[in-house]
C-alpha cells in the first residue's frame, strides 16, 4: 500500500520500521520541526526523520499543516492511507478526508480510556494494571474515532512509564501491520467508542513532580513510575531537591509521621497509609543519579529526619 507516514518520537519509530519491512511503499515521511536541545541548545531532528534519512526515506518538516503547501504536497504523494504516530499536530478535515483507506491513528491505550497526550503516563500514575495499543480512523475529535485492532499487556508492579513506552511501541508496530493487511483483505471491522468510558490523559509537566508523602505508598510509588523517566517525580532532602528514579513497596508498616526516614539502608520511608516504601535509586540536584545505598555514603541523613 501507497503510504505517508506521520510521526516524531520514539514511540512512532518501530511503526514506521516495521510497515517499511512488510513492503509497503512509504512515499513520505511527515515529522515535526528539528528543535534545540541540551545545554547547548544544538538543534537536533526529531528521531523519525534520523530514521528515515538513514533508510533513504523523503522527509517533510511543515511548521503546520493547515495552509496549501502541505495539502498540494499531499495530493502530489496521493498515499492510499495516512499512518500516524504521535505526530504531534492536529490533520485538519481536507487530509483526514484525502486517503482512498482513510487515516489511521496508533494509540497507546486501549481506548476509549486514556484519550490525549500522555496515556502510558497517567496509565501508570493511575496505577492501571492492564493497557495496550489501539489502532483507529482518525476523526476531527482526539483520539475519538472508530476503534479497529487492540492489543492488550499487563503493567508490571515495578514497571516505569519508560520501561512500558518500549514495549508498547514494538506492540503498535506489530498492529499497524497487522491492521493494513486486514484492511487490504477487506477483513477490517470498525467499532464506535462509547464515550461513556472515556478519560482523558493530559500532557505532563513539572508541577506534577513534587511528591506528596501523606499518600499511601502504592500512590507514590505509582506517582514515581509513572514519572521516569520525565519530568521525575521528586522530594525535598536537607533544602535540596532528590529526585527519585526507583522505588518498590515492603510489605511493613510503622508509626510515625508521612515522610519520615525509617533508615537509610536501605533507604526507607513511611507513607501517609503506614506502609514503608523503599527508594533504589535517586538523583540529587547537581549529581548523578546513582543507588540509594551508596549515595548515602556521602550525604549521611538521621533517622526519623522528614522529606518535603
Amino acid at each position: 500500500m501507497r503510504i505517508v507516514f506521520m510521526g516524531t518520537p520514539d514511540f512512532a519509530v518501530p511503526c514506521l520500521k516495521k510497515l517499511s519491512e512488510a513492503g509497503h511503499e512509504i512515499c513520505g515521511v511527515f515529522t515535526q520541526q528539528d528543535k534545540p536541545k541540551g545545554r547547548g541548545y544544538v538543534l537536533t531532528p526529531p528521531p523519525v526523520k534520523e530514521f528515515a534519512i538513514t533508510h533513504g526515506l523523503e522527509v517533510f518538516q511543515p511548521k503546520t499543516l493547515r495552509s496549501d503547501e502541505p495539502i498540494r504536497l499531499l495530493q502530489r504523494l496521493a498515499p492510499e492511507c495516512i499512518v500516524v504516530v504521535a505526530y504531534g499536530k492536529i490533520l485538519p478535515q481536507e487530509i483526514l478526508e484525502m486517503p482512498v483507506n482513510g487515516c489511521i491513528n496508533v494509540h497507546a491505550s486501549l481506548l476509549p480510556r486514556y484519550r490525549g497526550a500522555a496515556p502510558i503516563q497517567w496509565s501508570v500514575i493511575n496505577g492501571e494494571t492492564v493497557t495496550g495499543v489501539t489502532t483507529m480512523y482518525m476523526d476531527a475529535g482526539v483520539d475519538t474515532g472508530d476503534m479497529l485492532l487492540k492489543a492488550e499487556t499487563q503493567i508490571g508492579e515495578n514497571e516505569t512509564a519508560g520501561e512500558l513506552h518500549d514495549r508498547l511501541s514494538q506492540m503498535g508496530a506489530e498492529l499497524i501491520v497487522e491492521t493494513l493487511e486486514r484492511m487490504e483483505k477487506g477483513s477490517l471491522q470498525r467499532e464506535k467508542q462509547d464515550d461513556s468510558l472515556s478519560c482523558y490523559a493530559g500532557r505532563l509537566d513539572k508541577n506534577l513532580s513534587q511528591i506528596d508523602w501523606n499518600k499511601s505508598a502504592q500512590q507514590v510509588h505509582n506517582l514515581i513510575r509513572g514519572l521516569t523517566p520525565w519530568p521525575m517525580a521528586q522530594t525535598e532532602l536537607q533544602g535540596k531537591t532528590l529526585k527519585i528514579h526507583q522505588s518498590r513497596i515492603t510489605g511493613m508498616t510503622r508509626d510515625g509521621r508521612a515522610g519520615q526516614v525509617i533508615s537509610t539502608q536501605p533507604f526507607y520511608i513511611r507513607c501517609g497509609d503506614g506502609r514503608v516504601l523503599e527508594i533504589l535509586e535517586v538523583q540529587l540536584e547537581g549529581k548523578k543519579r546513582m543507588p540509594a545505598r551508596d549515595f548515602f555514603r556521602g550525604h549521611p541523613v538521621e533517622e526519623g529526619a522528614l522529606l518535603g
